[in-house]
């Protein structure tokens, strides 16, 4: 078995909904992350890309179903090199990253682009086809945004509970306060604040033409005051607000994976190795609490246990549902948690994120020193995905 590495990480600056990047195809967005990651390895022949993976949880509109072929033709890549695209929801992308990974270890391959795209401001609004020509009564569109659509009558309403429903439902079981979600919240912000003023995202690619250099969500002026004033969002007298939960975004993110030999012939030193991987799933109606036993069975498959963990990567869809997941991790240091600014801040375009925890994760070990990291994520429907990175 051969050992899988990251390489390298960029990604774009996350856009607010009908931001600076809502004039970007999707498409485009995921081009353009595959050429900036590219050309930070000018010594790789393209024609040694065994594949692109690519992680995407709409696919409804210009994304066109595969959007890492799409890509990879976008971004001028030999008509040679496959692309494949992975839907699981918010963790497509780091989904990507485990199959690419296991792609790798067992020889199938040396170098894997693995990437993700999301544009939430262009996902498209679709119509069932009726069921008899010329219909006379009303039709309904849905958005393809965010959350359930379509909905099976078969499926149980208390599963079907919108995203943000969820996430109070885990606020008040696990005792979690309005207070200590916004406290979390600015958290997030400052810390994101803080990485972009020392520097640390200097791996960042901006998208030419936009105008947009950092994240678009982060509130500098951002505090506790403010965030109190905040109405709850989906309950009546409930905790969770919009300050305190995960926006709308568009974005795009790439890893470079491989092998020892696929590191050799892109010229690049290592960043990590992935070192375990988890997998698990829960009712839908928590799905928050998904990453919890995925990150727990990552960790025991790399052979460590929390308290070996130097920095974690929680991908933060709410306040909430982050702060039930280290309630869960009593071994684990909550400042060792998303140092340098989490989705709240940084924006979370559902299949960008994924990559952008693991390639925050990899670049933090270099950087900051430390030799094991977390990326953990969780996923609407019920599941939670993570990754174990070992500083090479």
């Amino acid at each position: 078995m051969s050992e899988a590495y990251v390489l390298d990480a960029v990604r774009a600056p996350f856009g607010r909904y009908g931001g600076a990047l809502a004039g970007v195809r999707p498409d485009d967005l995921g081009a353009h992350v595959v050429k900036a990651l590219l050309d930070r390895a000018p010594a790789l022949d393209h024609e040694r890309i065994d594949d692109v993976m690519f992680g995407n949880a709409n696919g409804a509109g210009e994304d066109n179903r595969d959007v890492a072929r799409m890509a990879v033709l976008l971004a001028g890549l030999p008509t040679s090199v496959p692309g494949t695209t992975i839907n699981r929801l918010c963790g497509s992308s780091l989904d990507a990253a485990m199959q690419a990974s296991r792609t790798v270890e067992t020889g199938d391959a040396d170098v894997v682009l693995v990437g993700g795209v999301e544009s939430m401001s262009r996902a498209p609004w679709v119509m069932l086809k009726p069921e008899k020509g010329f219909p006379a009564g009303p039709q309904t569109l849905h958005s393809t945004t965010l959350g359930w659509r379509m909905v099976n009558p078969e499926m149980p309403e208390q599963w079907t509970i919108s995203l943000g429903e969820s996430a109070e439902k885990l606020a008040g079981m696990y005792d979690i306060s309005r207070e200590a979600q916004d406290e979390f919240a600015l958290r997030s912000h400052a810390n994101a604040a803080k990485a972009w003023d020392e520097g640390f995202y200097d791996w960042v690619v901006p998208v030419p033409d936009t105008g947009l250099e950092r994240d678009e969500g982060i509130r500098t002026d951002s505090s506790m005051e403010k965030l109190a004033k905040l109405k709850p969002a989906f309950v009546k007298d409930g905790t969770v607000t919009a300050g305190n939960s995960s926006p709308l975004n568009d974005g795009a993110s790439a890893v470079l994976i491989g092998s020892e030999a696929g590191a050799d012939a892109a010229g690049l030193q290592p960043l990590a190795r992935i070192a375990g991987r988890g997998t698990w799933a829960v009712d839908p109606d928590v799905f928050g609490i998904g990453p919890v036993e995925a990150a727990n069975r990552a960790l025991k498959r790399a052979g460590i246990g929390w308290g070996d963990v130097d920095v974690a990567e929680l991908n933060e869809a709410f306040a909430s549902q982050s702060l039930a997941c280290v309630a869960e991790w009593t071994e684990l240091d909550p400042e060792r948690l998303n140092p340098h600014g989490g989705a709240i801040a940084l924006g979370h375009p559902l299949g960008a994120s994924g990559a952008r925890i693991l390639g925050t994760l990899a670049h933090s070990l270099k950087k900051n020193g430390g030799r094991w990291g977390v990326a953990a994520i969780c996923i609407g429907v019920g599941q939670g995905l993570a990754v174990v990175l070992e500083a090479a």
